[in-house]
């Protein structure tokens, strides 16, 4: 009797350690997820930030005409630069496409590619891509596409005012912008490679979805995507407004009137 009560202890000792094991694997299991869902929170705000501080100076800013045009804008915070096997840089953020409705949720993306002559270093830099037509929009919701080759890339030019370039720039399918030491330019990121960040998508969500929903409108914007959404609002409205007040006034009004309505 004794060995019996013996042999129920160490077996009950056993499934008591088991049941520890299991217990500090799902705690565990927890704390990655929640983990991963508060970077995705993290890189959503950051995405807000860097936009507003590019746009809060006017002579260094994307210009009002690109922002009055665009059809989607993808912001990727601080990319890194990588190696594996050959130089290259790897970074992950959001996008956002003009809808009937509005600019729709958040879409979480990563973009990867070969060395583009930043002459960075290893500094982190931040990212800002703007899809000026339709044509570069069905290439985003596609979910994976490669900037220079299937669709065509292109330095934006700088300044709230810009007009110098900008409408030969405006050809291309993406303008694509760098800020690194305080310093905000156009870039070429020819070779880069645009995808769906699947597994962010699916913690966003809490599923699969893929872009043609999301950047198409038929999702609504996730709790905590606000911030972003309200910067991309902003400063795409602003620049529309502002183009407006600059028309020529209707013949028969008066300037002083047609500034009023």
């Amino acid at each position: 009797m004794r060995l019996r009560n013996g042999a129920a202890g160490k077996c009950l000792l056993t499934l008591g350690s088991m049941a520890l094991v299991l217990a500090s694997m799902s705690w565990a299991a927890d704390d990655d997820t929640d983990k991963a869902q508060s970077d995705i929170s993290k890189r959503i705000v950051k995405s807000a930030e860097v936009l507003n501080e590019i746009m809060a100076t006017p002579d260094k800013a994307i210009p009002d005409k690109v922002m009055d045009n665009a059809k989607c804008i993808a912001v990727v915070p601080s990319m890194v630069k990588i190696a594996v096997g050959f130089g290259g840089q790897h970074g992950k953020g959001v996008a956002t496409c003009r809808t009937a409705k509005g600019w729709s949720a958040p879409a979480p993306l990563t973009i990867t590619g070969g060395s583009w002559g930043l002459q960075l270093g290893g500094q982190a830099i931040d990212l800002v891509m703007v899809v000026t037509n339709d044509q570069g929009m069905q290439h985003l919701l596609s979910s994976k596409f490669k900037l220079g080759a299937d669709a065509s890339a292109a330095a934006g030019p700088v300044g709230r005012d810009a007009t110098a370039d900008t409408d030969v720039k405006m050809r291309a399918e993406v303008l694509t912008y760098s800020r690194a030491r305080g310093i905000f330019a156009g870039t070429d990121l020819s070779g880069a490679a645009i995808t769906q960040d699947k597994d962010e998508t699916t913690l966003l969500y809490g599923k699969m979805l893929p872009f043609e929903s999301i950047l198409g409108g038929k999702v609504t914007p996730p709790r905590g995507s606000e911030p972003f959404l309200t910067a991309v609002k902003k400063y795409s409205t602003q620049a529309r407004e502002q183009s407006e007040e600059t028309l020529p006034a209707p013949a028969g009004t008066s300037s002083a009137s047609a500034n009023t309505k």
